[in-house]
């Protein structure tokens, strides 16, 4: 099949090759005119969802600060856990968070070291985030693959030293 441009047609409304409302030949500036802007929208809907975001981790930690996990019974076990003996680079995520919302630092390192990097790493994110809401700057995050690859990697090394003897201080 023949883009619409490659053979002479009448669009209706449009001109000979351009089809109506698009933007390109036969509209005014030709083809680097950009659609017009999408309106401004409000900085209350635009703190909508960072908003969303900080309400949903603040419960979240709001829990697992009131039901405490070490406590047997509160929360499933780990499934790696159960039938391997292994770590994998969550467990101790709960115990962790449920330190940091204590504000027992060195509990919360000690449980998941990983997670509590997490956690500064969440809080600098959304601290950009409402700073370039609020200076109404579209939030994009592209994370290329070499970075995806990057924290995979480390998951991996964080994952078998915590399960060797000389990487028990990682361990839970």
């Amino acid at each position: 099949m023949q883009p619409p441009h490659a053979h002479a047609h009448a669009w209706p409304g449009g001109g000979a090759t351009t089809p109506p409302g698009a933007w390109g030949p036969g509209r005014p500036g030709g083809l680097l005119t950009p659609p017009p802007p999408a309106p401004a929208r409000s900085l209350a809907r635009r703190l909508l969802a960072p908003g969303a975001t900080l309400a949903g981790v603040a419960a979240a930690f709001a829990y697992v600060g009131t039901v405490d996990p070490n406590e047997p019974g509160h929360y499933p076990v780990c499934p790696l856990l159960r039938f391997t003996g292994l770590y994998c680079p969550g467990c101790g995520g709960l115990r962790s968070a449920h330190a940091f919302v204590h504000g027992d630092l060195p509990a919360a390192l000690g449980a998941n070291a990983l997670a509590v990097v997490g956690y500064g790493l969440f809080g600098v994110l959304m601290v950009v985030w409402l700073i370039r809401v609020i200076r109404g700057v579209p939030m994009r995050l592209a994370v290329s693959p070499v970075l995806w690859w990057g924290i995979g990697a480390v998951l991996a090394l964080f994952t078998l030293v915590r399960n060797l003897p000389f990487g028990s201080a990682l361990a839970p």
